[in-house]
């Protein structure tokens, strides 16, 4: 991807224009508990509602509305541990379209359910680990294209992808103007990198910090040393997390992004309970990240309005992360 053009304001406002009506605009949840609880004023973006059950709808709708018939005709290919293979799935399904998804094996049942829901086509990821490397992932959607001549969608290092995130942020601060603040979970950086792009295109200096794991810390270590550092072995409960930035995204989170903040596997799981108990939302660990970074007073906002992107709610409720069933 290197040497692609970047990423712009006018390109999340394409992307905008070209998936209204295919995913939802989300609602902006207020909590007068959480305000009291952080000493500050917080709108949270329910991307837990949208379609798919995850932001990720947003890109993959954009990618593949992207392409022309002539590139759609043997359907799409992509890489993904769940979310962004059901998103792609269900669009491809919505365009009339095939999609095929190289996913792990040790992705949720849940994930693998949905992808099925949808019509995605799941090509099993060999891996000598656990966890498969982008390398491994590669691989597999090599195989893939070489067989079904199917079109590539990243799922995050990718222009359409990225504006296609960005349209959560700009619908965001279309209806709550005045944030001094949006907090973003950071995998592979699609989500923070189009956040970016939307927040600073505003004239209001708008602070955008990305959030992840501690035992998945490689945005972080990135941003400090100026380069991209692999994400080698993370083990994080946040399984939507795990993935290393890309050149694309990670040009534009240095940039764009004031700090990335780590959190703990506790502070996860507690920042899920609260999102349960007290905002009645369900979401997934990789959604409480920026919930946790709360919890533990890691980001500066008191008095501030203050934007959390809640970014899906696709878990497995056979394995929740403090029930038994989970240990």
């Amino acid at each position: 991807m290197s040497g692609a053009a970047p990423v712009t304001i006018e390109d999340v406002r394409t992307a905008q224009a070209r998936i209204e009506g295919k995913i939802r605009r989300t609602p902006v949840l207020r909590s007068s508990t959480v305000d009291e609880l952080f000493g500050a004023r917080f709108f949270f973006k329910c991307e837990n509602f949208q379609r798919a059950g995850v932001f990720k709808s947003r890109g993959a709708f954009n990618s593949v509305y992207s392409l022309s018939d002539a590139e759609a005709r043997y359907g799409v290919v992509t890489s993904s541990s769940g979310n962004h293979a059901a998103a792609i799935s269900l669009a491809a399904r919505t365009r009339g379209v095939r999609a095929y998804i190289a996913m792990p094996k040790i992705a949720l049942k849940s994930k693998i359910a949905a992808v099925q829901r949808y019509g995605g086509e799941i090509a099993w990821v060999d891996a000598v680990g656990e966890v498969p490397t982008t390398e491994e992932y590669d691989a597999t959607v090599a195989r893939v294209q070489a067989e079904k001549r199917a079109s590539l969608v990243h799922p995050y290092n990718d222009r359409r992808t990225i504006a296609g995130q960005g349209t959560c942020a700009l619908e965001f601060l279309e209806e709550c103007s005045d944030l001094h603040f949006i907090l973003a979970p950071v995998g592979g950086g699609g989500l923070l990198s189009g956040t970016a792009v939307a927040a600073n295109a505003s004239p209001r200096g708008i602070r955008v910090i990305g959030c992840e794991p501690l035992m998945a810390d490689d945005a972080q270590r990135s941003l400090r040393a100026g380069h991209i550092v692999p994400q080698l072995a993370p083990r994080t409960i946040a399984d939507g997390l795990r993935t290393s930035l890309g050149d694309l995204t990670f040009a534009i989170i240095s940039k764009g992004v004031e700090d990335i903040v780590t959190v703990t596997e506790e502070s996860i799981v507690e920042a899920m309970r609260l999102a349960w108990s007290v905002l009645k939302i369900v979401i997934e660990p990789s959604s409480a990240v920026p919930l946790a970074a709360l919890l533990e007073r890691r980001i500066p906002i008191e008095g501030k309005n203050v934007g959390v992107i809640v970014s899906g709610g696709n878990v497995d409720l056979d394995r929740l992360p403090w029930s038994q069933a989970a240990t």
